[in-house]
């Protein structure tokens, strides 16, 4: 895909893109840990590549990493500028179509971390995962599985291993933590993960 042509400013460290929800979620602690992860990033070092929005799980994370003194970049397609709404505090680029902004997230991103999110979360991973599939990339993939949000979506790629659907290695694409400071030392031991191929067609 050709992307236009963006001015980003310059970042010499890691990036990590957060995937989560532009919603508060009906538990507190989603929210709670969108901050605490977007605090975390920045004492890190690490830049926040997100979807843009000021709202719900993307807003709070986003914030707290700004307030933190951290970097943070903001990728939205302007369609969405009215619904999410902009935090301006931040560099953001608007692009034109949602394929845009799920590949020039990609593009800017050393690793990535999925908070508790809906079906827009869930498509963005999806795809992640399934370039991750076809060994078009090894970039480490963190779930951060608060309560438990994503345990239905590993059920459900288990089934598929176990139907044959998808070959075992694959289960190995990501990596689980429960909480923020496991989601962070993952990230920080990312570099010493083997990197393990899925497509052996």
């Amino acid at each position: 895909m050709s992307l236009p042509d963006v001015t980003i400013q310059p970042f010499d460290g890691p990036s990590v893109c957060l995937f989560c929800a532009s919603s508060d979620g009906a538990d507190p602690a989603y929210l709670q840990s969108a901050r605490d992860f977007g605090a975390a990033a920045a004492a890190a070092g690490w830049r926040l590549v997100y979807g843009g929005g000021g709202v719900g799980l993307m807003g709070a994370s986003a914030r707290a990493a700004h307030e933190a003194g951290g970097r943070v970049i903001g990728i939205m397609p302007a369609f969405l500028r009215s619904r999410e709404r902009l935090f301006d505090d931040v560099e953001t680029i608007v692009v034109t179509s949602m394929h845009e902004r799920k590949q020039l997230m990609y593009d800017q991103s050393d690793a990535f971390v999925v908070a508790p999110g809906g079906i827009g979360t869930l498509e963005e991973i999806v795809e992640l995962l399934s370039w991750k599939r076809l060994d078009l990339h090894h970039k480490p993939v963190v779930f951060l599985n608060i309560n438990g949000f994503w345990n239905g979506f590993f059920e459900l790629i288990r089934h598929s291993v176990a139907e044959g659907m998808t070959p075992a290695s694959f289960l190995q694409a990501w990596t689980v933590a429960d909480t923020v400071e496991d989601a962070m030392a993952q990230l920080a031991a990312s570099g010493d993960a083997p990197q393990v191929r899925h497509d052996l067609r």
